[in-house]
């Protein structure tokens, strides 16, 4: 049996967060005395790895304030977390159990958040033992380089070709190509689908049919 690996990104795929992104980075940039970027510009830096994604929206200032807002965002983003939950997006969870059903599909996960914050969300759904393989920002370079998918592949031991992430950002489409994984766009997320390339499903429920069609032109 051909084993599949099937890797999601977690902000703007599985989980609507943006209220909760929103809200960190306001209060991170008031501590600061500064006006938060507009919301597309936030919205547009989702998938990034914290460091990254505030020096691309303050390029101008010191690695030193960059470095305040980094932290405030956290200590914001883990504030609202404690009190509230995220939702996942409609029908993510019936897509996951229809595919952990399947024989030999795996999960993995490839996210900018921390280990903190993906261990609350995995401990919330019951997902702790859903996932094979699982990298996050903590331990390798942002998207989109391909470091988080090689390790993906590595650790399950699955051909990039038999592997397809699943993610809604730009950042997430260029982290597949680069590690020659097959990419699929999600567009209820972070960015338009318009960047996403031409393979995007804009429902959970289409999940299972996309994936079968790209494993099944794999296999010709």
């Amino acid at each position: 049996m051909t084993r599949r690996l099937v890797v999601f990104d977690v902000d703007g795929t599985l989980v609507d967060s943006q209220a909760h992104i929103l809200a960190a980075m306001t209060q991170a940039f008031a501590a600061q005395g500064l006006a938060s970027p507009p919301r597309a510009e936030v919205l547009g830096i989702v998938g990034l790895s914290l460091p990254e994604a505030i020096a691309q929206l303050v390029p101008d200032l010191n690695k030193a304030e960059q470095a305040s807002l980094v932290t405030g965002y956290k200590l914001a983003f883990s504030g609202l977390r404690a009190t509230h939950l995220s939702p996942l997006y409609p029908g993510a969870a019936m897509a996951l159990e229809m595919l952990a059903r399947q024989d030999g599909v795996v999960f993995g996960i490839a996210t900018g958040k921390s280990r903190r914050g993906l261990d609350a969300i995995l401990q919330a759904h019951g997902w702790t033992r859903l996932f094979a393989t699982v990298q996050v920002a903590d331990d390798h370079p942002s998207k989109p380089h391909p470091s988080m998918l090689l390790s993906c592949l590595r650790e399950t031991g699955i051909d990039a070709s038999c592997a397809v992430m699943v993610g809604d950002t730009r950042y997430d489409m260029e982290m597949a190509r680069s590690a020659g994984v097959h990419a699929l766009g999600v567009s209820w997320g972070y960015h338009p689908a318009s960047v996403l390339g031409a393979n995007v499903i804009g429902e959970f429920a289409a999940l299972p049919a996309a994936l079968h069609h790209i494993w099944e032109g794999t296999s010709e």
